[in-house]
């Protein structure tokens, strides 16, 4: 009985965390009674997540139907576009005000996730937990609220630029550069750094794109 009474909110963030963890992917259809099976809850909470998921376009209609959005070319570029200002903020605000611990945790995130780079999967979610590092350390918290949902959104990519040959090192390089602008207090070189980052991010991603439909047309 205790499941049932969940609130919408809990249920919205039951099913943002499915579709990031590829549970759901783009395009697959979400069926409110088979959704409040999985997660053990009434329909109604259901309904008001699912809701607030189209309002924030992470969910669109297809018919009467519900949908896991998908994010053409445009979308993409917009996306990225605002990821690259909103985070080379947070790195100048982090440079500013992150605490000696902050820092010290950012680099043992760096060190840890070079063990990773075989395993873009894994990686990918490193990559996720050391920016939201930084977000934090920022000390801001309506910039941290706008992250959330500019990486919410990220999770209806089909997949990560980490897997690209080669991104992962290089991607933990410009890791370890981010964090030691920061750790040096130097504001504009870590906003340089991780625009730069989340360019050649946005880069590997287009070239990884022209690749498949190259292969699909060919």
């Amino acid at each position: 009985m205790g499941n049932v009474s969940k609130q919408p909110a809990d249920v919205y963030e039951m099913i943002v965390r499915a579709i990031d963890a590829g549970l759901y992917r783009p395009g697959d259809r979400l069926v409110e009674s088979e959704l409040a099976e999985r997660f053990g809850v009434s329909r109604t909470p259901v309904r008001e997540a699912l809701q607030r998921l189209e309002t924030q376009s992470l969910l669109e209609r297809d018919g009467r139907s519900l949908i896991v959005a998908t994010l053409d070319h445009d979308q993409m570029a917009e996306l990225y576009v605002v990821r690259r200002e909103l985070e080379g903020l947070a790195a100048r605000l982090a440079a500013r005000h992150a605490t000696i611990e902050e820092v010290a945790v950012l680099r043992e995130m760096v060190a840890a996730d070079n063990r990773l780079i075989e395993d873009p999967v894994a990686l990918s979610r490193a990559n996720r937990r050391f920016h939201k590092q930084i977000h934090l350390a920022s000390h801001n918290r309506y910039l941290v609220q706008q992250l959330d949902l500019v990486y919410r959104t990220m999770a209806l990519m089909a997949s990560t630029s980490l897997a690209a040959e080669g991104r992962g090192r290089v991607a933990q390089e410009e890791h370890e550069g981010i964090v030691a602008a920061i750790a040096t207090r130097d504001e504009e070189a870590a906003e340089k750094a991780v625009r730069a980052h989340i360019s050649d991010a946005f880069m590997t991603r287009l070239r990884r794109d022209a690749d498949a439909r190259e292969q699909q047309g060919g």
